[in-house]
């Protein structure tokens, strides 16, 4: 399926353009944050803001700037997510930790931060400032609920759902409602927009999940089980350990935070329990509440693009 149409790849190559003039001229630091920035991510977050704020009879020039900030905050949760979690590949490339150091990794990490709070601040938008600061907030929170996480043997589905929002779903729901925000004062819109996007983004974590569990590192872009092997239980172990016997619970446990060499039994395991299935279950859920706050938005243009994203988020494959 075709991800970004033409018009909007044009406007990303835009915001892209925007991120690139923002590196400074210290030479270590314009080689990390180009480093970073030649990653191909997906960019579904400055997507969204650009799709949310499109439109309209007040079509702001601001959108990009809006996109290069969202851009910037997932960058920075990247870059130090990748230092808490000690990953050694991030987008089938090795992460800036593990090519210098961690040190590296934090500083950078916040550094990014501080430039996309710097152009924040020139918006003169106090709505958008107040969202992102929240949402950049309750990230933060989200990393620190799955860090209480790590190691524990009983999990609950509910910290698994926090983790998903606050980890992915807070920021694509920040990142439409605030390209709203850019538009007329629409209460409505704006409330259907990011609570589309925000279902989109836990589907999209939820999605994450169960990919880790595949046998395809290639494909990701990503070692496989590296959630198991970072001791962290992520839904589709959830869902088998909630249906496994004791012996089965036993090898699960017994398997959390040790390296993988062989994965074969592990995944027959997870998909023999219903691992897979019920997560698929749970990202159904999600989906469908992102495409029933989609067809509330009136602009078809607009609405045809959350759907298609939806769509993508339950579909992809990497």
């Amino acid at each position: 399926m075709k991800l970004i149409n033409t018009a909007y790849k044009k406007e990303l190559n835009q915001v892209n353009n925007l991120l690139k003039s923002e590196i400074i001229d210290e030479a270590l630091i314009q080689e990390l944050y180009s480093y970073i920035f030649n990653k191909n991510g997906k960019q579904l977050r400055p997507l969204l803001c650009l799709i949310s704020s499109s439109g309209g009879s007040k079509k702001s020039s601001k959108r990009f700037e809006l996109a290069a900030i969202i851009e910037l905050l997932h960058t920075a949760t990247l870059v130090h997510d990748d230092v808490v979690d000690e990953s050694p590949i991030r987008r089938g490339l090795k992460t800036i930790n593990s090519s210098w150091t961690n040190s590296h990794g934090v500083l950078l990490g916040d550094f990014i931060y501080s430039k996309a709070f710097i152009m924040m601040v020139k918006l003169k938008n106090i709505k958008i400032l107040n969202e992102l600061s929240k949402a950049t907030n309750d990230i933060s929170k989200g990393e620190l609920i799955q860090l209480e996480l790590i190691g524990k043997k009983n999990v609950s589905l509910d910290d698994l759902k926090k983790v998903s929002y606050y980890k992915t779903g807070r920021l694509f729901e920040a990142a439409a409602r605030c390209g709203a925000l850019l538009k007329e004062n629409d209460k409505k819109y704006e409330n259907n927009i990011s609570n589309c996007a925000k279902n989109i983004g836990i589907a999209f974590q939820i999605r994450d999940d169960i990919l880790d569990y595949s046998n395809n590192a290639k494909a990701i872009g990503k070692p496989v089980l590296q959630d198991i092997q970072e001791n962290k239980i992520t839904y589709p172990l959830y869902f088998a350990m909630a249906s496994a016997d004791l012996k089965d619970r036993q090898y699960f446990k017994n398997r959390l935070g040790s390296k993988i060499s062989k994965n074969n039994k592990i995944l027959e395991k997870v998909e023999r329990l219903g691992g897979i299935t019920e997560s698929n279950k749970l990202l159904d859920i999600y989906i469908k509440k992102s495409i029933s706050y989609a067809n509330k938005i009136d602009s078809k243009n607009i609405r045809e693009e959350m759907l298609n994203l939806a769509k993508f988020s339950y579909e992809r494959t990497k």
